[in-house]
């Protein structure tokens, strides 16, 4: 039922493929509209509105590595870097 199709955005100008899956999650959501930008003009618009995110510096509980945070550091938690806090996220 539904085809990839090849668009512009237009913000870029650059073109991309809007495939048949993203057609049908479209028309199961009820849009009405095909995209008009790019993803990765999309992903810029979408941190654009939200804003510069403010990170924090931090030592690392487990590694002693430093690290940086989207959050402010307490005292009362321990901050681990990513690969720390992936290890122990798996575990």
């Amino acid at each position: 039922m539904f085809e990839d199709k090849v668009l512009v955005c237009k913000d870029c100008g650059a073109e991309f493929t809007f495939t048949a899956g993203e057609q049908e999650f479209y028309a199961e959501k009820g849009f009405k509209n095909e995209p008009t930008r790019c993803k990765a003009c999309r992903q810029n618009r979408k941190n654009a509105a939200r804003g510069e995110r403010v990170m924090y510096d931090a030592v690392c509980a487990e590694c002693g590595a430093p690290t940086k945070i989207p959050f402010e550091p307490r005292n009362d938690r321990p901050v681990y870097c990513s690969a720390c806090f992936e290890k122990r996220r798996n575990s």
